[in-house]
C-alpha cells in the first residue's frame, strides 16, 4: 500500500490499537484520524509519530512507516532515538527550561537557516510531546509548533502545523498564547501571499478572542492588511495598517529584541514595506524600507534580503519589469542557500509574477 493513511490504518488494526488510543496521544480527534486513514486528511508527521509510539516495539514495519514521514532533513531513526532515550531515562526538563528552550528557538529562527532550525526543533518536539501534562506545557508546545510551521517547505504543510498549534494553544487555555499563535500564523501566510482565506480566518479568530492590545492582535491586523492588499482592496489594506500601527504604539517590542515572538520597530517596518510594495504605493513603501534598513540589527542578513525583494517588487509595479526581476534575482542569489526560507522564495515568486503581468 503506497498511501500513507492506508499504511497507518493497516499498522493500527494489525497491532489491535484503537483510534481513540491514538487520538489520546495527539491534538486530533478520532474522527480526524479516521479521515487521515481514509486519505481525506493529510497524514502529518506528528500524527505518524503518534501512531509509531502507540504501536509497540519498533519492528520493521514501524520503521518503514516512520521513514515514509521523515520530517525535513531529520532521519527517522534519529527521531526514534531522541524520543525513546527521553522515555527510557525518565528525565523531564522543568517547564521553565522548556519555555527557555522555545524562546531560544524564536531567537534562532531570526538568525539561522530554516533547515538547521527544523532539524533541532523536530527532535525536541518528539520529546516535548511526551511531557504535555499541564496547561503551561501545552502553551509552550503551541509556540514551538508555530515556529516549526515557519520552517516547512510549502504553505499547505505550514497550515497543518499552524492548525496543530492552534489546538495546542486552546488546550492550554492561555488567552495570550491563543491570540499570538493565530496572529503569527495569519501574518506568516498573508505576508507570503499564500492561502489568503486561511490567513483571514486565523486573523479573525485572533481578533475575536480579545480586543486587548497585544503582539498577537498586532500581527492579526497586519495580516488583514496584507489579505486586503492581495485582493486589490487598497482602502481596506490602508485602514488595517493604521489600526495595526495604533496597536504597535502600545505593544512594540524593544528595538534590540531578536525573536520570532517579538515585533520591534524594524520588523513592523518590514511588514509595512511588503504591504506597500504589494500595493504599489511608492512613498510609504520607500519610507518603510528606509526605516527597516536603518533599525534592523546587522546580524539579520535574511531580513535585509526581504527588503531588497520588496524594492524589486516596487520596481516591477512601477513598470520596470526586467530591472525589477533582475534586482530580485541578484538579491536572492547573494543570500547563502542555507539562510533562505520558504517566505523569501514566495516573495521572489511574487516578484516574478508581477514582472510577467505589469504593464
Amino acid at each position: 500500500m503506497n498511501d500513507l493513511g492506508a499504511q497507518l490504518r493497516h499498522a493500527r488494526t494489525e497491532a489491535g490499537v484503537t483510534l481513540a488510543s491514538i487520538a489520546a496521544r495527539t491534538c486530533y480527534s478520532a474522527s480526524h484520524l479516521s479521515n487521515v486513514e481514509a486519505g481525506r486528511r493529510t497524514a502529518t508527521p506528528d500524527i505518524v509519530l503518534a501512531y509509531a509510539r502507540a504501536l509497540g516495539d519498533p519492528d520493521v514495519k514501524r520503521r518503514h512507516l516512520l521513514k515514509a514521514a521523515t520530517i525535513g532533513p531529520i532521519a527517522a531513526n534519529e527521531l526514534i532515538r531522541s524520543g525513546f532515550t527521553a522515555a527510557l531515562t525518565g528525565e523531564r526538563d522543568s517547564e521553565d527550561r522548556w519555555q527557555d528552550r522555545v524562546d531560544q528557538y524564536g531567537r534562532h529562527y531570526m538568525e539561522i537557516g530554516a533547515d538547521n532550525l527544523q532539524a533541532r526543533l523536530a527532535g525536541d518536539l518528539v520529546v516535548l510531546q511526551q511531557q504535555l501534562g499541564s496547561p503551561s506545557m501545552w502553551a509552550t508546545a503551541a509556540r514551538a509548533l508555530t515556529t516549526y510551521g515557519k520552517t516547512t517547505k510549502d504553505p499547505t504543510e505550514a497550515i497543518g502545523w499552524y492548525d496543530t498549534a492552534r489546538t495546542a494553544a486552546d488546550r492550554a487555555d492561555d488567552l495570550a498564547v491563543r491570540v499570538w499563535v493565530r496572529g503569527r500564523a495569519a501574518i506568516a501566510l498573508a505576508y507570503e501571499g499564500a492561502a489568503l482565506s486561511v490567513a483571514e480566518r486565523y486573523a479573525d479568530e485572533a481578533l475575536a478572542l480579545s480586543d486587548r492590545p497585544s503582539l498577537g492582535r498586532l500581527q492579526a491586523l497586519m495580516a488583514r492588511a496584507h489579505v486586503a492588499a492581495g485582493r486589490g482592496d487598497v482602502g481596506g489594506a490602508v485602514t488595517a495598517d493604521e489600526d495595526a500601527r495604533r496597536v504597535f504604539d502600545q505593544t512594540a517590542s524593544p528595538d534590540g529584541e531578536i525573536s520570532d515572538a517579538a515585533v520591534p520597530a524594524w520588523r513592523m517596518a518590514t511588514f509595512r514595506s511588503m504591504l506597500y510594495a504589494r500595493l504599489g504605493m511608492v512613498a510609504p513603501g520607500e519610507q518603510a524600507q528606509t526605516d527597516a534598513d536603518r533599525l534592523r540589527p546587522a546580524s539579520l542578513t535574511r531580513f535585509a534580503t526581504h527588503i531588497e525583494l520588496h524594492r524589486a517588487l516596487m520596481m516591477t509595479k512601477s513598470g520596470d519589469r526586467s530591472g525589477g526581476l533582475a534586482y530580485a534575482r541578484r538579491a536572492w542569489s547573494t543570500l547563502p542557500a542555507d539562510r533562505r526560507s520558504q517566505t523569501l522564495g514566495l516573495v521572489l515568486q511574487e516578484v516574478e509574477r508581477a514582472a510577467r503581468t505589469s504593464s
